[in-house]
């Protein structure tokens, strides 16, 4: 405590313990730095050379759950003699339930993943199953690279309304971030591959971050980008379109695939994934750094 009694005996705390510093509009830049640096450690300690990020809707429910859900709320006779805010409730419950497919399509994929890329010899983890760590497709990938036996990442992000990390990550790789740009960083840094599943504006958003980053080559490597759910997601987009109006070039609409099954989207994930990243390394200039080259 300092001696009100001789100025000269105050010490004052020091910059990096200074907590409304560190938590005040100037020291943003060093929290922006920490969201860089404390996953690069933590990369590093854990071994992480490369990843297969999924993206999708937090809002689907596993299969058992959505029948559940809809079989509860399904009411003996005619729907339409119900309360309208039970239609509503009903109607919800039966669009997850036509969409919790895509749940269970996706917990399929990542366990194919993860089950073939834990084959690889390397001393390095290789192409570990990433996801925005939340519920929805995000917990059916986690849940299903955990199934296969494999570490498996959470890129979490702080919302107004609480998203809670799903209990599949591997509590060492389940990160939390404030900044959405930093978060999108390591989702694009390590990242060898990118399976988008239907979802919402979060999930368009990230789409297009990662087409617009492969179309104006700022991926220092190859990025296989397959659009899962053809049905769906050429009724919400149509990316020809931007083609045939002249606002992209016609070679961008070959930066991604449309897959609609987990067994066809593995059989070119693991053949892209081997030409590109296992049999060929790519060129000196262009090399990706390799944050786990240093042992901690």
């Amino acid at each position: 405590m300092a001696d009100i009694k001789n100025p000269n005996n105050f010490r004052a705390p020091l910059a990096y313990e200074n907590k409304n510093f560190l938590t005040g509009a100037d020291g943003r830049a060093l929290r922006i730095l920490a969201e860089y640096s404390e996953p690069l450690a933590r990369f590093r300690h854990e071994a992480i050379q490369d990843t297969v990020v999924f993206f999708g809707s937090a809002r689907f429910h596993s299969l058992s759950d959505a029948e559940q859900e809809f079989t509860v709320l399904q009411r003996d006779g005619s729907a339409e003699l119900a309360p309208p805010e039970e239609q509503q409730r009903l109607a919800t419950a039966k669009a997850r339930l036509k969409m919790a497919r895509y749940y269970e399509d996706a917990r399929r994929l990542a366990y194919l993943l993860t089950k073939w890329s834990k084959t690889i010899p390397s001393k390095r983890k290789r192409f570990v199953l990433t996801t925005g760590g939340g519920p929805g497709i995000m917990e059916a990938a986690n849940r299903g690279a955990r199934e296969a036996g494999g570490a498996t990442i959470g890129l979490n992000i702080s919302l107004p309304f609480e998203q809670v990390p799903n209990p599949y990550i591997t509590p060492s790789l389940n990160f939390e971030f404030h900044y959405f740009f930093m978060r999108k960083l390591w989702f694009a840094y390590l990242a060898k591959a990118l399976v988008v599943f239907p979802g919402g504006f979060g999930t368009l958003d990230e789409l297009f971050e990662m087409l617009t980053l492969a179309q104006t080559q700022k991926l220092a490597k190859k990025m296989t980008i397959l659009i899962y759910g053809e049905e769906y997601w050429r009724k919400v987009i149509n990316l020809e379109a931007l083609a045939e109006a002249g606002t992209i070039s016609p070679d961008d609409v070959n930066l991604f695939r449309y897959v609609n099954t987990p067994e066809e989207a593995f059989a070119i994930l693991k053949e892209n994934l081997t030409r590109d990243h296992l049999q060929a390394q790519p060129p000196a200039r262009r090399r990706q750094p390799e944050i786990a080259k240093t042992r901690p």
